[in-house]
Parts: structure tokens; C-alpha cells; sequence
């Protein structure tokens, strides 16, 4: 019979005592006490026994799924997919040559209209010398040339038509004194001329000869081909060479830009006395850029002709562009134990500086459909029977692995495991191999 909770009234109190007026929470109080005392009582007896219960089930709630499942672990998972090794090297920018610029001639610097980093078009003008005394030159050279070039107009217009008449003439002269030698010479066999007469024929008849044969050879002189006339157009082609070479040394006065580029260094200014072969300025040529990086001796065996690497420039780490591997020096740094390395750059981007510090990752293999977990879980991975502490059926088992390519930190896994197969890191040393484990993928957090 359920025991219930009566509250009566207090009773008078005797004549002899004065009442007491009791607050209502005290007599509320006051009538707990008497109804449940018995109860706390018997409680309170076996107080220890109930604290006994209550810790073994606290102990329970907290510690039986690790003494029955095994501890709690963050495991990693292999994943399926592509996977790259990369070589990580840094370098700098640079033209496959580079322009040295100075002057050609021994002069004073007049004007220098360009400064660095300007972009320059071929021809033009990167610093102007003066030119006062090389034109003088090119006018006096100029004049010699005039003066030769009248020479040879007057052996076309006036020598060799007068040595042409001249020989006309003596001819006519050498025929007449023929006719009178063979007519004095009849005579004289005739009987009818005197000897004196034919020698006057016969001297006549020499001279004319002679008068011929002069007037031949000024004609031979004359033409194309004779002395005088080979002599008067030696005389203008090296008159017009002279003015070549000095209009050549004017325009020295004007050093322009080879081809198109960008200047990275001047070294001269207003009012400097300028000699061959001092370098007064830098050009790098556009086009073709190549960057120049130093890789790590052990990596060598892994680059080759022809791969593929991405490439940024510190300076716009977000940016990135494609670059191409085209040589390989064959020698080694003894001092950094490093190659030096070279990656052509099909198309540069516009921010591309001479110098600039870039960064690249040269892909040296390709696994399109490979399984890969972190390098870290692996165990003994430098040796020759690397394994991983696999999670199997709640249990931590050692599995044998197969290790491939290593990369980033990442490693494949040729055999030994699949995709989503849970593994103990290496981190984690308090797990056994054996021991009952409750293992659970780590959490990905958003970047």
C-alpha cells in the first residue's frame, strides 16, 4: 500500500505555554522531515553502495566502447587518381642573349634621349655623339668624289673623240705620204726623179707612220679598258669609297637600337668622350625567353629533353605559364652540387622582367589512375620492405605496400592497397600492430 504525504493542523498548545506562530515554509518543512525521515535514513545507511553504482556506471559510459572497440583514431585513407611527380626549382628570367651597345668611334656624347627599362624599336636612337667634324669629312670626301667623276666624264666627252679624230687624221696623212713614196720611188727607177726626192718621200712616209701609230695608242688609253681610262675610273671608286667610309663614320654619330628589345642598362651620359670597346648599354632582345634554374644533383636522373613544367614569377605568385625543358648542362656545380637547367617559354606573358626570380614544377611522370596516400603513413618507406598499418575489420593489421613515385609529400601505392582503405599514420605510436582500433577518415576542412 503506497505510503502517502499527510499535512495536519498543529494542535493547541497548552494552557501553561504561549503559542508560537510557525512561518508556513517552516511547517511545510517541519512535516517533510516526519514523513520522509525513515526513508533518507536508509538511504543515507547505504550511501557508499550507491555512489559505487553510480561510478561504475559513469566508468562504463566512459571507458566500455575503448575497452570493447579499442581506442579512437584519426586514420588516413588512400585515394584514387591522378598523380604527378614534379621537381621544385627556382631561377631567374633571361633572354637567350643579350646586346652590348657602344660606339664605334672615339667621340663626345651629345645627347642620350632613352632610359632604362624603356622598350625600344629597332633603329632607333639610343645615343647621339657629335657629328661636327665627321661632316666636314663627308664634304671634303664628297668634293673628290666630284672631282673624279669629272675626270672620267672628260675622257668619254673629250679625250677619246680627240684621240679618235687625231688617229682620222694621221691615217689620211700616213695614205698621202704613201702615194707620194710610191711615186717617187717609180720615178726614181724610171730615171726621172732624183735620189733626194725619194728620200724626202721615204722620211714623209716614216713619219706619218710613226704620227699613227701614237695617235693608236692615245686612242687605246682612251677607251674602256686602256690605261688612262682604267686610271681616271680607279681614281672615282676609291674617291667614292673615301666618301662611303665617311658618310659610314657620320652615321656612327647615332648608335641605334640593333632590334627590338628592352633596355636593362645604361652606363653614359650628356657630355662623355666615348671609345670603342666600352659597353655603354644593355639591350634584351624580345622574343624568345628562357628561364635559367638550378636543380638539385640527386634529381637529375628524373630530368629530361622535351618535359613539361609550370612555371610563375615570384613577383605575381597567382599568375601561371607553361615552360618547356630544352637543355640540361652536362657539367655539375661542385660548390651548390646543383645543374643548371634550362626552360624555353613558348608564350611569355607581358609582365615577363629580365632577371625576375621565377619558380617551376618540371612534371617528370604521370599516373593517371593511381592510388596515393601521404609519404608520412608509410613505415620503413626508405627501405626495402616498406609497409602501413591498415585498419582491417576493426583491427590494426600490417600490410606489405609497393611504393612508386614519391612526390609533395605524397607517395603511390603500386599493390598492397585500394581505394578508401583506412591507414594508422606513422605519427600515432600508442597503436600496436593487432589492437582493436576505432579508425575514422580525418574531417576536411574548408579552405
Amino acid at each position: 500500500m503506497k505510503s502517502a504525504l499527510v499535512l495536519r493542523l498543529p494542535e493547541p498548545s497548552p494552557a501553561h505555554e504561549p503559542p508560537r506562530i510557525k512561518r508556513p515554509l517552516e511547517w511545510i518543512a517541519d512535516q517533510l522531515r516526519r514523513q520522509l525521515g525513515p526513508s533518507v535514513h536508509a538511504l543515507w545507511r547505504r550511501k557508499w553502495l550507491a555512489l559505487s553504482v553510480v561510478a561504475a556506471l559513469s566508468l562504463a559510459v566512459a571507458f566500455g566502447p575503448t575497452l570493447i572497440l579499442g581506442p579512437s583514431v584519426v586514420a588516413e585513407s588512400a585515394v584514387r587518381g591522378l598523380f604527378m611527380q614534379t621537381v621544385v626549382a627556382s631561377g631567374h628570367v633571361e633572354a637567350p642573349f643579350r646586346v652590348n651597345i657602344g660606339s664605334q668611334i672615339t667621340a663626345v656624347v651629345a645627347s642620350v634621349p632613352v632610359v632604362e627599362g624603356q622598350s625600344m624599336k629597332a633603329g632607333e636612337p639610343l645615343i647621339v655623339l657629335d657629328d661636327r667634324e665627321l661632316r666636314a669629312t663627308v664634304l671634303q670626301a664628297d668634293g673628290v668624289v666630284a672631282q673624279a667623276e669629272a675626270r672620267m666624264r672628260q675622257m668619254t666627252e673629250l679625250t677619246l673623240p680627240a684621240a679618235q679624230q687625231s688617229l682620222k687624221q694621221v691615217q689620211a696623212t700616213l695614205i698621202n705620204a704613201q702615194h707620194a713614196y710610191d711615186r717617187a720611188l717609180k720615178l726614181n727607177q724610171d730615171g726621172y726623179a732624183t735620189r733626194v726626192t725619194l728620200d724626202d718621200a721615204t722620211r714623209a712616209l716614216d713619219v706619218a707612220k710613226a704620227q699613227t701609230k701614237s695617235a693608236e695608242l692615245q686612242l687605246a688609253t682612251a677607251q674602256p679598258g686602256g690605261s688612262d681610262y682604267v686610271m681616271a675610273e680607279t681614281q672615282l671608286a676609291q674617291a667614292r669609297a673615301s666618301l662611303a667610309s665617311a658618310q659610314s663614320r657620320l652615321s656612327y654619330t647615332i648608335i641605334k637600337a640593333p632590334r627590338d628589345g628592352v633596355l636593362i642598362s645604361r652606363n653614359v651620359e650628356k657630355g662623355n668622350t666615348v671609345a670603342p670597346p666600352t659597353v655603354l648599354m644593355v639591350l634584351s632582345p624580345d622574343g624568345e625567353i628562357q628561364l635559367v634554374v638550378q636543380i638539385d644533383e640527386k634529381n637529375l636522373g628524373l630530368i629530361a629533353l622535351g618535359q613539361m613544367a609550370i612555371a610563375s614569377a615570384d613577383a605575381y605568385a597567382k599568375e601561371t605559364f607553361p615552360a618547356e625543358v630544352f637543355y640540361v648542362n652536362p657539367g655539375i656545380d661542385l660548390q651548390r652540387a646543383s645543374v643548371e637547367v634550362k626552360l624555353r617559354v613558348p608564350k611569355p606573358p607581358d609582365y615577363l622582367r629580365q632577371d625576375m626570380t621565377v619558380s617551376v614544377d618540371i612534371e617528370v611522370a604521370r599516373r593517371e589512375n593511381a592510388v596515393t596516400l601521404p609519404a608520412s603513413s608509410i613505415r620503413s618507406i626508405g627501405t626495402a620492405k616498406p609497409w602501413v598499418m591498415k585498419v582491417v575489420t576493426g583491427r590494426a593489421r600490417r600490410q606489405p605496400v609497393t611504393v612508386g613515385i614519391v612526390s609533395g609529400g605524397k607517395a603511390e601505392i603500386v599493390s598492397g592497397l585500394d581505394a578508401d582503405d583506412l591507414v594508422i599514420p606513422t605519427t600515432n605510436t600508442t597503436i600496436k600492430v593487432g589492437q582493436r582500433v576505432r579508425a575514422s577518415a580525418p574531417v576536411a576542412v574548408a579552405p
